[in-house]
């Protein structure tokens, strides 16, 4: 399934059971390990594991089983790796302690590594 696809597959998972504050999160040139995160939150530890598993069951459907989940016991943060796409599904609480938007973006992309790391031979 093409990432936009996948994308919108994971959002309007989401939005069916009404997540709150929900982004999306390009890191494609951050990590080889996935292309996008999705972030969003539930109002209880319930809320949190039905988005959870509504992303699961709608991406099952699809003929895209997760690669991991990880968090369900607690289900304050659960994490649904979808290969390209990654899903955060968290307590508000847990979502600002973590602050995973500001982190991914404050991370330099691999270009501007390898830059920097050039400037230090040069």
């Amino acid at each position: 399934m093409h990432i936009d696809a996948l994308k919108t597959l994971v959002i309007d998972a989401l939005e069916d059971l009404k997540a709150q504050d929900i982004a999306v999160l390009d890191v494609s040139r951050l990590t080889s390990v996935t292309d996008l995160m999705v972030v969003a939150s539930g109002t209880s530890s319930r809320h949190v594991a039905a988005l959870a598993g509504n992303v699961i069951q709608a991406a099952k459907e699809q003929d895209i089983p997760p690669l991991g989940v990880e968090g369900e016991n607690g289900a304050d943060w659960v994490l649904v790796d979808l290969g390209n796409l990654v899903v955060h599904v968290m307590l508000p609480d847990t979502r600002q302690l973590y602050d995973l938007e500001r982190l991914w973006a404050d991370l330099p992309n691999e270009s501007e590594s390898r830059l920097e790391e050039g400037a230090h031979f040069s």
